[in-house]
């Protein structure tokens, strides 16, 4: 329900993993404001601020500021790939919710696929 990407961080307070110099984002990069970044302004006319900003406008939908309100992990995580703090995320599958009703997703992920011999 945001109007603009956001960016994914991940702590480095875990180390690397599957031998990158970045670490691998697990199901458990969730909070807001630290994992999770604003996505703009948000559109939800379930949340609270935006709620509020609209009834003051007679109506007339006005978008407020995003902070995500996620207040679950990542799902599904990967089946097979897990990392110190839980599964990895996999890109192409894994969702985050925001409880005003917006879905968050990895577009483009930090890391590639890497052969091993």
């Amino acid at each position: 329900m945001g109007t603009t990407p956001a960016s994914l961080s991940v702590l480095p307070t875990r180390g690397t993993s599957f031998g990158t110099s970045a670490p691998a984002a697990t199901v458990t990069d969730v909070v807001p404001d630290v994992n999770i970044a604003s996505f703009g302004t948000c559109s939800s006319p379930i949340n609270p601020q935006v709620a509020a900003a609209t009834a003051a406008a007679a109506g007339t939908l006005t978008p407020q500021p995003c902070l995500p309100a996620t207040s679950a992990r990542w799902t599904p995580g990967s089946k097979s790939v897990a990392a110190a703090s839980g599964p990895a995320l996999v890109s192409d599958a894994c969702q985050c919710l925001c409880q005003w009703g917006g879905q968050i997703k990895v577009q483009v992920p930090g890391q590639t696929a890497v052969d091993v011999d």
